[in-house]
């Protein structure tokens, strides 16, 4: 696990989007899990920017989100079909149909979660598994709780998940209560994995994970076991780690060869 700490979320998020470039210039089929919600925003912009200047395309690409509010069509603008169009798609060279996002709509969940696992499987697994983490600590829809070993399954969500989401309603009985999401033991599967967090709101959840025990308590904490995890902080995310310093000094030799 590598914590990469910036002094704002502007460059932390730029920092990450030249890794994904990099690896899309690498190999222009790699396979991305991509995750919504306000805090990997920037680095779309980031990564918009660099196919706007040609500096890399996705023409190639293939894409498979994280998770998808159960209920919602993808039509709906907080479906996270729509934010992900969007957000990047509209302003990407990417095919729409190289795009995967649950749905939301599926007459039998169980089976939309199967199959989404076996699309990502036989297209070779994820690449690059970009994450947000909740403040309490939980990655994609892996509320506290959850097994480490989950795969993609309907989640409920917690009183507190449903309150941080609320802002993006007109009020907070509109956020569903389930979403189907990839789980703790997929987005392990990835390859790489790039978690972004930003402002103090999110300090007690990196610190949980990045230096707290392994548990279902904070799900973000599993990827202390990843083989190549990847944590992009500003400052104040990063405030309560207690080896900041030591990581801050050590993520520049390891973005050099990263």
């Amino acid at each position: 696990m590598e914590i990469v700490i910036c002094k704002t979320k502007e460059e932390a998020s730029r920092k990450a989007a030249e890794m994904i470039t990099a690896a899309v210039k690498k190999n222009p089929k790699v396979v991305l899990g991509l995750a919504t919600g306000s805090t990997p925003v920037p680095m779309y912009k980031e990564m918009a920017k660099a196919v706007k200047a040609k500096k890399v395309s996705y023409k190639q690409v293939r894409t498979w989100n994280l998770d998808e509010y159960w209920g919602l069509p993808g039509t709906h603008d907080q479906s996270y079909r729509y934010f992900m169009d969007k957000n990047l798609f509209d302003f990407i060279d990417i095919k729409k149909s190289n795009t995967h996002v649950l749905n939301g709509l599926a007459k039998d969940w169980r089976k939309e979660c199967a199959a989404y696992e076996a699309q990502i499987k036989k297209a070779g697994g994820i690449d690059i598994q970009v994450l947000g983490i909740g403040s309490d600590g939980h990655i994609a829809f892996n509320e506290p709780g959850s097994s480490l070993a989950s795969r993609t399954r309907m989640v409920s969500l917690t009183p507190q998940t449903i309150k941080d989401n609320a802002r993006f309603f007109k009020k907070a009985a509109d956020v569903p209560q389930h979403a189907l999401s990839m789980g703790v033991g997929s987005i392990m599967e990835a390859k790489k994995v790039i978690l972004l967090a930003f402002g103090k709101n999110k300090a007690a959840a990196v610190a949980a994970a990045v230096e707290g025990g392994i548990s279902q308590y904070c799900t973000a904490s599993a990827l202390q076991m990843h083989q190549d995890a990847w944590f992009f902080c500003d400052e104040e995310a990063a405030s309560k780690l207690k080896l900041k310093k030591y990581y801050a000094w050590r993520a520049e030799g390891e973005l050099a060869r990263a």
